[in-house]
């Protein structure tokens, strides 16, 4: 089962000193080495700045866009990681290695499940036809 690791964290990298963004990217480096030599990387990337995000809310009748993230909280999302894990507590295992923690930057990492969907049984209707 794949399971996405959701990195939040109140220092965004572009604020940080140069040797702390140095020291987090050489953490997440050995993160992705690690997991990738285990076979279970799947996929992982840092988000851009929540300063050039929008929001997009919907109604029944309406729909706004808004500038920003749609949490308005101290912890961004920042960034992702996804994992082929057997089990919940073997994700759990590897969301403790995910770098977060280094000293002055606080953090949290949420782990989820990723749903499988089910296979289409029709084609999907072409535009045009």
């Amino acid at each position: 089962m794949q399971y996405m690791m959701l990195i939040y964290s109140r220092e965004l990298v572009e604020g940080m000193a140069t040797e702390k963004r140095q020291a987090l990217m050489e953490a997440h480096w050995k993160f992705s080495d690690e997991a990738g030599a285990n076979g279970i990387l799947r996929q992982g990337a840092p988000l851009a700045p929540p300063a050039g995000a929008a929001t997009i809310r919907r109604t029944e009748d309406q729909t706004t866009v808004t500038d920003g993230p749609y949490a308005e909280t101290k912890e961004q999302l920042a960034g992702f990681y996804i994992l082929e894990c057997e089990t919940l507590q073997e994700a759990i295992e590897w969301g403790k290695k995910i770098p977060m923690g280094l000293p002055g930057i606080p953090g949290a990492l949420e782990v989820r499940a990723v749903r499988e969907v089910p296979q289409r049984n029709a084609e999907p209707a072409r535009a045009g036809s």
